[in-house]
Formats: C-alpha cells, sequence, structure tokens
C-alpha cells in the first residue's frame, strides 16, 4: 500500500527540519568549542597557551619555538589538543637557573599547573559549545523547542568525544614521540623516551629538566644583539654542501618555515659524485614551496644542475643574474667537477679561481651591473668579485666564517648544511650541520644582520643559535684597492676590547687541490 504523496511530503520535511535543528546545534557547538578551548596559563617561569584544534588524527603537540615541536599520539579523534610556549618570565627562570632547590621543586609545579590548565581549558570550551550550540537553534528557528534539541545534539557529540578519546587514549604515546624542527636533531632534550614510560617519576623529572633548558635558552637568546625583522625585511635562507644527506631537507624545511623565509640560496655540493641515481634527491627541494637559488658546486654535474633546474620553485644561476623574490642575485657554478680523488684538477688553484672571479666581475661591471648578491661556491672564486657587490655567499670548505674585504664587500663562507654527508664520520668529531638566516632591507637590498644556526652533528644533540649585526649596512661598496671601512667587527654589542676577529674563508695552500672530501 503506497501513503499518499502529502503524507511522504510531510515526513520528508519532518526529516528535513530535524536534521537542520541537528546540524545547527553542532555547528553552533564546533564554534563555541573552538572559541571556548583557547587560553593562557603560567607553568613555571614560562606562560603556555593551550588550545583545541579540529584535526583528524588527533593527538597532543607541544610547540617550542624556535625549537620546534614535539608530536604525542596520545588519542585519536577529530579534535588536537596543542600547547605552546609563548613568553618567558625573566626573572623567575633567572632564579631557576641559579637555584637549584627551585628547579627542583618544579616538578610537582609544573604538574599542578598543566593539570589545572587542561581542566580550565575543557570546562570553558564545554560550557561556550553548550552556548553556542542553544544560541544558533534559537536564533536560526525562534523555537525554545527546537534551541533544545540542538543543545542535545551538541550534549550527544560531545560524549561521542569524550569516550573515543577515552577509549584510544595511548599511555604509550609519551615514549613514542615525533620531533620537528630542530629538535628533529636534539631528541636527547627530553630525555630518554624508554625510559619515561617504565618511570613515570622519572618522565616527571625530565620534563622539568626541559623547562629549565628552555629557561636557559631564553636567557642566553635575551642577550643577544637586539635587531627585530620588521616586515619589510627579506629573509634569506643560506645553505651550502648538502652532500646527499636527506636530514638536510627537514632541518632547511623546518628553518625556513619557522623564520619565514623568503628566499633559500644553496651555492652547491648538493650531491656527492654528480651520478644520475644522485638526480633524484633534488626532488625534495621542490616541497620547500620558496624560491630555491643554486649555484653547482665541484660535485656536482651538470646533470645534477639539470635536475635541480626542473624543480618548479628552482632558480639555477650559471653566470647567470637574475631578480629573486626582490633581490638582484648572480651567481655562477664551480667551474671544476671534482667528485672523487681520482678526478682531481690540478690546473684550478686558489689565485685561478679568483682570476675567474675578478674576469666575471669586471664583466658585470662592464654592463654597468650591481648584484646585491653574488652566489660562488668556491670563497677563493667569490673573493674575486670583491667590490661588486655588498656580499658573496659560498661554501665548499665545511666550516663557516665571514670576512670584510677591504673593498666593503662581505664574503660569508657557510659550512655544510648536510653535516658534510658520510665524509662526517671521517674526523674525531662530526661535522655539525649548519646554515644561517639573513636579513636584508627591502628598502635598500643591503644585508641588515644574520642568525647563524648550528645543529650537533651525527650522534651529537646540541643546537645553537648566534645572532650577529652588520655594523655599517648601508657602507659604501669600492674598488678591492680601496682601505678597509672602518667599523668591520661583527659583535657590535661587545665592547671593543672582547671583539673577536674575523674568520678568513677556507682557503687552499699553493699549489692548491679541493681539500680531501670536498
Amino acid at each position: 500500500m503506497r501513503l499518499p504523496r502529502y503524507l511522504t511530503s510531510r515526513r520528508a520535511r519532518r526529516w528535513g527540519a530535524a536534521f537542520a535543528v541537528i546540524f545547527a546545534g553542532l555547528a553552533g557547538g564546533l564554534v563555541g568549542l573552538l572559541l571556548g578551548g583557547r587560553i593562557e596559563t603560567p607553568v613555571g617561569p614560562t606562560d603556555v597557551s593551550l588550545l583545541l584544534r579540529p584535526h583528524l588524527g588527533g593527538g597532543t603537540t607541544i610547540q617550542i619555538p624556535p625549537l620546534g615541536a614535539l608530536h604525542l599520539d596520545t588519542h585519536w579523534g577529530p579534535i588536537a589538543l596543542e600547547a605552546r610556549i609563548t613568553e618567558l618570565r625573566p626573572e623567575p627562570a633567572r632564579e631557576l637557573i641559579e637555584n637549584q632547590t627551585a628547579l627542583n621543586g618544579l616538578t610537582d609545579q609544573i604538574s599542578d599547573q598543566l593539570r589545572h590548565g587542561v581542566i580550565v581549558l575543557l570546562l570553558r570550551a564545554t560550557v561556550l559549545a553548550l552556548t553556542f550550540s542553544f544560541l544558533a537553534g534559537l536564533v536560526l528557528f525562534r523555537s525554545w523547542r527546537r534551541a533544545l534539541v540542538s543543545l542535545g545534539s551538541t550534549v550527544a557529540a560531545m560524549m561521542v568525544l569524550t569516550l573515543l578519546t577515552w577509549f584510544t587514549f595511548n599511555p604509550q604515546a609519551v615514549a613514542e614521540p615525533r620531533y620537528t624542527g630542530l629538535l628533529a636533531n636534539a631528541p636527547q632534550v627530553v630525555g630518554d623516551a624508554r625510559s619515561i614510560v617504565e618511570r613515570f617519576s622519572a618522565y616527571r623529572a625530565q620534563l622539568a629538566r626541559l623547562v629549565g633548558n628552555v629557561s636557559k635558552l631564553y636567557a642566553a637568546t635575551s642577550t643577544l644583539p637586539t635587531y627585530e625583522p620588521d616586515p619589510s625585511t627579506l629573509r634569506v635562507l643560506h645553505v651550502s654542501d648538502i652532500h646527499l644527506n636527506p636530514a638536510a631537507w627537514s632541518v632547511i624545511r623546518s628553518v625556513s618555515t619557522q623564520f619565514q623565509v623568503n628566499l633559500i640560496v644553496d651555492s652547491g655540493d648538493l650531491t656527492d659524485h654528480g651520478s644520475k641515481p644522485e638526480d633524484k634527491f633534488a626532488d625534495d627541494i621542490e616541497s620547500l614551496k620558496v624560491p630555491y637559488v643554486f649555484v653547482r658546486g665541484n660535485h656536482d654535474s651538470m646533470a645534477t644542475q639539470r635536475a635541480v633546474g626542473r624543480q618548479k620553485n628552482a632558480v639555477v644561476l650559471d653566470d647567470k643574474l637574475q631578480e629573486v623574490a626582490g633581490l638582484r642575485v648572480y651567481g655562477v657554478g664551480d667551474p671544476r667537477y671534482t667528485p672523487d680523488k681520482t678526478t682531481r684538477d690540478d690546473n684550478l688553484g686558489a689565485d685561478q679561481l679568483r682570476l675567474n672571479g675578478s674576469q666575471l666581475a669586471q664583466k658585470l661591471r662592464g654592463a654597468g651591473t650591481t648584484p646585491d648578491l653574488v652566489v660562488a661556491h668556491d670563497p677563493n672564486e667569490g673573493e674575486g668579485f670583491s667590490g661588486t657587490t655588498p656580499i658573496v655567499l659560498s661554501g665548499h670548505g665545511h666550516k663557516r666564517s665571514t670576512r670584510l674585504l677591504p673593498s666593503g664587500t662581505r664574503l660569508f663562507v657557510q659550512g655544510s648544511t648536510g653535516g658534510a654527508g658520510l665524509r662526517g664520520l671521517e674526523h674525531e668529531e662530526p661535522t655539525p650541520i649548519e646554515l644561517s638566516v639573513l636579513y636584508f632591507s627591502r628598502a635598500t637590498h643591503r644585508l641588515q644582520g644574520w642568525d647563524d644556526l648550528r645543529l650537533g652533528g651525527l650522534g651529537l644533540s646540541s643546537a645553537q643559535i648566534e645572532r650577529h649585526l652588520e655594523p655599517k649596512p648601508d657602507r659604501t661598496i669600492g674598488p678591492p684597492n680601496t682601505p678597509a671601512p672602518t667599523g668591520s667587527p661583527t659583535f657590535p654589542s661587545l665592547p671593543p676590547s672582547q671583539w673577536p676577529s674575523e674568520t678568513p674563508p677556507a682557503t687552499s695552500p699553493t699549489p692548491t687541490r679541493p681539500p680531501e672530501g670536498d
């Protein structure tokens, strides 16, 4: 027996109205949950922001700027918990560092403050979710009855969410953390994960040490020269000598995200031998999502250069000037191809490389071109551009240094962003991972300062950031035979008696060969 059409139509309208009421309640509840699920609470000497956010995988994320993040698979569901250190109070932190007794008592204080913060967060989120759900039903349908149905739908959804979190809660999550950012290279900062589950009291002690370590980090960085990049600043990340180390991509990606860089410059030796199987290593460049300027190193073949050029965001420079992210960048590939000891080219020593650079610089000056930035793999060739540009970026030596040349040009030599790859195992101490963030004025295109980042090499867990200021950013750049400008030390925050001398670039003896492993 078929029901009359008016009855089926009435039933459809009734079900549609019911779904609309339920949907309105759930939408209002979600808005209230997200608005209410955000508080800031004191934890030890820091202020920590706690927030609930939509995330299909659930879990807990602990953000520790600028080190990175720690991810824990604590639960599964559509809502994740995020904790972020937003501010350090200097006086309590200093007292904590100087007073061991205060550090010992910090464990219980942290536990109580975190527990209180999470409880307040959940209560606030629940109240606002229910309130917004009821108001959504009342405003949209102008009916107390339908408003109560909307409220009921949110109550049911929150009960389901609570049960889902309860049954999927994973107490082992703290033993299986995922590190991103600089923490990926320093996992020992949060202690031995295997012992955490077995001895929870030991974990609480590690948590206190973590806060203490972060306090020391912030206390140290508070003494750095006060240069705050503003929105008009161009941020350039300088990397070099990655030497086929896949871990370098994670570091570059994290640093470029955290420092919001506009441009990445790679001064060469992306690979070890420049062979065809190594070409695929360049595919990760595209995932960085910002322009990537590349010049060929002596370990990179022309095939390597072409592999980089195939990436959408890559800009390959080989005796070429191009404007990238607002800066005029000139780059030249290394004239040598010496991937191993059997292919050394003895005809190109330091003097020949300088002459090659000088000839290219003369060609630029003859064309009336003044690059904002020159990139050359070997610092000897880079020195040939003295007086042609304010700054030259290079690599090759696997040891970072900087020197202000007599012409006013700054020669910047980057260390190995890949920890020199497998070469990092050839020495008594692992080669550190080094990269730098350079800050340029968007108006003048001149370098204002830079941050040097260093991560401990293989087997190490140290992380270090050093801030440097350019003493005279708008100094005159003259011919190479002009006297050195005054005020050249790179540590203006120290008294003159403590200014360190600037390190010369890595050069090879004459007659020269590229250093072993380079």
